[in-house]
């Protein structure tokens, strides 16, 4: 059996920790980056995502109206705007941080800053009720759609809906898994990696 020579093994135990470091820290960057485009396609494929941001004469395809209207009408955004813009925002201003070593000494520990659904629902108001959320009221729930009138109308802010005064229909929104239900699945996929 052959010995090795202590300066090759002192030299050894210095290398090898900036080698694993290098390895935990690419590969924690590639899982994460993955991880977060995934969570970024999912959000823009959700069919809610995909229903407002197609603006004032999309098609419900959330089923939150049951075809009455579509919810970017419904909610009553301006025509032109784009309301599931700055919660694309936070979710690609998703980072990590480096912060020490791992419990057993090898590999790192690294922290997500993921938002929480409150976050995301504080940057995403009603266009007629400051205090309340439109992503919220997505998974809890709008009312007004008995009262919802398909009309262009001048006063209309998003051009093809308008409240009528009396309720013209009977309905309810159909509350759909929205923000919290993504943030839960994604907090769990950024923890695992």
């Amino acid at each position: 059996m052959a010995k090795i020579p202590i300066d090759v093994l002192n030299a050894l135990k210095k290398q090898a920790p900036r080698e694993l470091k290098r390895n935990f820290n690419k590969e924690f960057k590639e899982k994460f980056e993955k991880t977060k485009k995934e969570l970024i396609d999912e959000f823009t494929s959700h069919p809610v995502t995909v229903e407002i941001s197609s603006g004032p004469f999309s098609a419900n395809i959330s089923g939150t109206l049951s075809g009455v209207s579509n919810l970017f009408a419904f909610i009553g955004f301006q025509n032109g705007d784009n309301p599931t813009q700055p919660i694309l925002r936070i979710l690609n201003g998703i980072t990590y941080r480096e912060s020490g070593n791992a419990k057993s000494g090898i590999g790192k520990e690294y922290t997500i800053d993921i938002p929480t659904a409150d976050e995301i629902f504080a940057i995403t108001p009603m266009p007629w009720a400051t205090g309340r959320s439109w992503a919220k009221g997505i998974e809890t729930g709008i009312s007004g759609i008995g009262y919802l009138l398909n009309k262009s109308s001048r006063s209309s802010r998003s051009g093809v809906a308008i409240q009528a005064e009396k309720k013209i229909r009977g309905g309810r929104f159909n509350n759909t898994p929205y923000i919290s239900a993504l943030i839960k699945k994604y907090n769990k996929k950024f923890k695992g990696i």
